[in-house]
């Protein structure tokens, strides 16, 4: 019997016995009566297939045209009946591709290899460039989840096993074009040696930066290390092998440091190859250049590359971004030329721009679309736009965070150069002095040795009024926090961006009046997410905003004290189509917020206003998309108010009943907050990430210690004023899994170092604010053993000495953050080992002990690259006080701050005389730094 397209009516038919050789029952069991054989239609219905044999009937001109072992299996034979041996699902998927309509069958990862085992044993030569075709194809695909990784493990294996060259050849291409997507996949550690070797030594091979493909080589080498086996010399070697391919001289200072926590020999070489860096860059690249090893110095840029991070990078100088895009033909003397002048930027970098641009004498990257130079304080930033221009005419989002040297001219500058550009982010740290404190005297000077554009770089703005403007018809997102020296004048300048602009952020720009930001409003009518938290955004705002019929979607006034009553009550009749409302530490009443009928909040903070629970119930059950409520300092949350609509029932169970229909992730929490039982919180805060619980609530231990339960997802945790156990906090500690962040603040309690006792890996965060007392030097050793912090803040642990300087920088060598308050005498014997915390950003060390010599300034800022703020009690000082410091300007330094515990007469950073009373603080002399000036502020109080 014949059936339609399998060829047997038209042909001569054969039938093929096909035994499974890789079954292990073809060999041990007896043996069977030959099937009845089916047609190669028929094969596509067995679902499993039959074990272990098949009899096919098949068209033998067919078989002996396509496949070279039928050729000779059949060629000059008139058999009607043959046997073959080999894998059966191999041999029907090689059937039903030779004989089932192409538009039928498909190759898909799941038949990919069948198909191509098939085609070896088979001989089948043009299956096997069908495969091949296919297989390109898969990986060329722009998406890096087309491919599983499992599946092109098995693909690797399998070639390795069969000597598929063209597998062998793809696989490692791919990965390396998309090592970013492959990294976080599960079976990332499951790559074999081989495979990653080749994937880190391919030309492509595509980072966002070096940090993300040294992470990625130390996660393989310790999940492919068997730690109760001894190490195989050849291991041992295999894994240096793959550690030299990391660029180190390119990896962030806090990344490298934090590899000796684990790698001590690695992370130490990293951190000495930065720091010689950073001393002397020209130098190392102009030897580089004449060794021929300037690609170790060259940041990994491919067609490919979609992002390149630096962040956090000080070693990384303007140099370093112009030899990363220069071609490889360039004669050594230019590239001297280009090292020479772009290390330290001066009139000849303009010369060598012109001949940049002009002779095309660097390559293009269309594929980057967001670069990030965020704390990276020696690049010059006029120089690193025209490098943006040159290389990335596709770039959309420029990240620059705590870069003072990111001028305000840069950035006009920016805004002529690339205005494709549709984000930009140049936020740096928040001023120290806040309105409510009170000044005694502030002067400011000019900064001497700025880092200004030249004429180059100058370009008159164009004027705001000019209709249309298409330049600036792009760039939609401008965060400018914490620039206080941007003025209303420089404010209106970036009005130009008016038919674009949708997003600013200008959180504490304290030099900015009402006036100012109204006349913005009144040109930039398409933004519709405004951040003006603690600025002068006031009454006149508002009615511009009212005036101008804004859609706002996001609104963040927290801390803006000019919007008196009436105003927030007119503000909160307009903005019902908001889904992110910040007013905290504002004059919301209960009037204002019954005005407010939005029903899309997905995030509302009016902590430390006086609203209620008769006012609050109502807009929290309208919206029920919400998942951040923050509500701390509302101490009338516990009264009702007569002027609104009275809710019955209790009022307590008011607020767990309305919080019940939403699904919280981020909580802050005080006054009117007091679940009764467990039951209350676990339907709404089962998805909490982030949780702060302050003064005006209580929670019950039995409920602290379910939160790892009720919070199954928890990553945060801040507790003020809570009275808390060991076993409370070790539970935290061993049970939330997710948690990074512990704070706990002036909790009552009888904790005792059995908490440190538990393991946190997750753990990064950790702030005890006079809650543990009795820690010793050994309680911090075995707190080190247990987890990885990056921020510690200690109050209060009187029982520390000067070894515990060592504890910290040897466990923690990776810290960005460190606060030692009241800390017995830990600076007795001067801070030498905390210095030898080369990432520290943020330093303060208060009453801990008189050793602080009088250089610290200027020793923190030299052994610190990183280092922004520095906090200091002239209690503490050795050489009756501190030094001002001499060589702050280019560096990261942001603020520096000095308390006095008596206002002398004299020099304002001397110490006072022996003999004195209790220390009583009485003032703090605040330097702080802008892109443009340094400003010493004496406050009345410590701040």
């Amino acid at each position: 019997m014949a059936f339609a397209g399998d060829g047997e009516d038209a042909g001569d038919p054969v039938v093929l016995e096909i035994t499974d050789t890789s079954s292990a029952a073809a060999s041990g069991a007896p043996s069977l009566p030959c099937p009845a054989p089916v047609c190669v239609s028929y094969l596509a219905r067995f679902d499993p297939l039959p074990s272990p044999t098949v009899a096919v009937r098949a068209d033998r001109h067919r078989l002996i045209e396509s496949s070279s072992y039928f050729r000779a299996l059949l060629g000059g034979s008139f058999r009607a009946y043959v046997q073959v041996g080999c894998n059966l699902e191999a041999a029907v998927q090689v059937l039903r591709y030779l004989f089932e309509p192409s538009e039928s069958f498909t190759i898909t990862p799941d038949n990919f290899l069948p198909l191509l085992e098939g085609a070896l044993f088979l001989a089948v030569e043009g299956l096997l460039v069908e495969c091949e075709r296919w297989f390109r194809t898969m990986c060329s695909q722009t998406s890096a989840t087309i491919v599983p990784l499992d599946f092109i493990i098995e693909v690797w294996y399998f070639a390795q096993e069969h000597g598929v060259t063209f597998v062998q050849d793809i696989c490692p291409e791919y990965l390396a074009q998309n090592l970013a997507h492959v990294i976080s996949r599960r079976s990332f550690n499951k790559i074999p040696y081989g495979l990653l070797c080749s994937t880190i030594e391919c030309p492509h091979l595509t980072v966002d930066s070096e940090k993300q493909l040294c992470e990625a080589i130390l996660y393989w080498v310790s999940e492919n290390t068997k730690p109760c086996e001894r190490p195989n010399p050849n291991s041992v070697d295999d894994h240096l092998f793959l550690l030299s391919k990391v660029k180190i001289c390119l990896l962030p200072l806090e990344f490298a440091t934090g590899t000796k926590r684990h790698w001590f020999d690695f992370g130490s070489n990293t951190v000495c190859t930065i720091l010689n860096l950073l001393k002397d860059s020209l130098k190392t690249l102009m030897d580089a250049i004449a060794d021929g090893n300037m690609e170790g110095y060259c940041i990994r840029i491919t067609e490919y590359s979609k992002n390149i991070v630096l962040s956090g990078c000080p070693q990384i100088t303007t140099a370093f971004l112009y030899i990363s895009v220069l071609p490889t033909y360039l004669d050594v003397s230019f590239k001297r030329r280009i090292v020479s002048s772009y290390t330290q930027v001066d009139h000849q970098s303009l010369i060598l721009y012109d001949e940049l641009e002009k002779s095309a004498k660097t390559l293009l990257f269309r594929n980057v679309h967001m670069v990030d130079l965020s704390k990276c304080p020696n690049v010059h930033f006029g120089a690193a736009i025209d490098w943006l221009k040159l290389a990335f005419p596709e770039l959309r989002i420029l990240k620059a965070l705590y870069c003072l040297s990111f001028q305000f001219d840069d950035l006009l500058y920016l805004l002529l150069r690339c205005p494709w550009i549709d984000e930009i982010d140049m936020a740096i740290d928040k001023s120290t002095i806040t309105p409510r404190q009170s000044v005694v005297s502030s002067s400011s000077e000019v900064l001497g040795k700025l880092k200004r554009n030249s004429r180059k770089y100058y370009i008159s703005c164009p004027s705001y009024d000019r209709q249309p403007n298409l330049v600036f018809l792009n760039i939609s997102r401008l965060t400018l926090e914490g620039r206080d020296d941007i003025d209303d004048v420089d404010l209106l300048k970036i009005s130009v961006l008016k038919n674009s602009l949708c997003y600013i952020n200008i959180r504490n720009c304290t030099l900015l009046t009402d006036d100012g930001i109204s006349n913005f409003l009144l040109k930039c009518t398409k933004i519709h997410s405004m951040i003006v938290s603690y600025t002068s955004f006031g009454n006149r705002s508002i009615q511009t905003l009212h005036d101008m019929t804004f859609n706002i979607q996001e609104l963040h006034l927290g801390g803006c004290k000019g919007i008196d009553a009436a105003a927030m009550s007119q503000l909160m009749g307009m903005i019902n189509n908001t889904t992110f409302l910040c007013l905290r530490e504002t004059s919301l009443t209960d009037d204002a917020l019954c005005k407010f009928f939005g029903s899309s909040l997905e995030y509302l903070d009016v902590s430390e206003t006086v609203v209620s629970m008769s006012s609050l119930a109502p807009v929290i059950r309208r919206n029920c998309n919400l998942n951040c409520l923050k509500t701390a300092g509302c101490r009338s949350l516990l009264f009702e108010r007569d002027k609104v609509e009275h809710i019955s029932g209790n009022k307590y169970g008011d607020f767990l009943q309305e919080i019940g229909s939403t699904c919280l992730e981020d909580v802050e929490m005080g006054w009117g907050f007091c679940p009764i039982q467990i039951e209350d919180l676990i339907p709404s805060f089962s998805k909490v990430r982030n949780m702060a619980v302050g003064l005006g609530t209580t929670l019950a231990e039995n409920v602290l210690h379910s939160l790892p339960v009720i919070c199954p997802f928890l990553e945060s945790l801040t507790l003020r004023f809570q009275v808390i156990s060991d076993r409370v906090v070790r539970n935290l500690l061993e049970s939330s899994v997710n948690l990074q962040v512990l704070c706990l603040h002036y909790c009552l309690g009888s904790l005792t170092s059995f908490i440190f006792q538990a393991k946190a890996p997750a753990l990064r965060i950790l702030c005890l604010q006079w809650v543990t007392p009795w820690i010793t030097n050994d309680d911090l050793t075995i707190l080190t053993k247990n987890c990885n912090l990056v921020e510690l803040s200690l109050s209060g642990c009187k029982l520390l000495d000067s070894s515990c300087q060592e504890i910290i920088a040897s466990g923690w060598p990776n810290l960005v953050l460190l606060h030692l308050e009241d800390c017995g005498q830990v600076t007795l014997g001067g801070v030498s080992s905390i210095l030898n915390c080369k990432a520290l950003e943020d330093v303060l060390l208060r009453h801990t002990g008189r050793g602080i010599r009088r250089s610290i300034v200027d020793d923190a800022i030299r052994e610190l690259p990183l280092l922004r703020k520095l906090a200091l009690d002239l209690c503490d000082a050795c050489e009756e006080g501190y030094d001002s410091p001499s060589n702050a300007e280019g560096k990261m330094m942001r603020s520096l701050r000095m308390s006095r515990c008596k206002t002398l007469r004299g020099s304002c950073l001397e110490l006072p005389s022996e003999g004195s009373s209790k220390p009583v603080h009485k003032d703090t002399v605040v330097l702080e730094w802008s892109s443009t000036r340094m400003t010493t502020t004496i406050v009345k109080e410590r701040v």
